[in-house]
């Protein structure tokens, strides 16, 4: 006997059924009318306006211009970058950028 994934593929979450894993009822939201939906402070009504410079990453290519490397960095030089909080490497990509910029030729 195969045992339920719980992600809301098994037969359960298809008929309508809460899955093991989570209480989302999948068939009901998908068969929810746009009408029926209640905007809530925490789940407002959005525009389209809103969405415009989203950005999903995940299944999309890595965008181009940028390659991965590993790089070897003092543990104390990494610590205080990471200490500066999220986009730490992308902070640490524009110092490196403007020593080349600084030291072209």
């Amino acid at each position: 006997m195969k045992k339920e994934s719980g992600r809301g593929t098994s037969a359960k979450a298809t008929k309508g059924k809460a899955s093991k894993a989570g209480k989302t009822n999948w068939a009901k939201v998908a068969a929810t009318k746009d009408r029926d939906i209640r905007f809530t402070k925490d789940a407002p009504r959005t525009s389209p306006d809103d969405w415009a410079n989203a950005v999903a990453h995940r299944g999309l290519p890595v965008l181009t211009g940028k390659t991965q490397i590993a790089l070897r960095v003092d543990d104390d030089v990494l610590s205080w970058f990471r200490e500066q909080g999220a986009g730490y490497q992308t902070r640490m990509n524009a110092v490196l950028k403007a020593y080349r910029n600084a030291h072209k030729t």
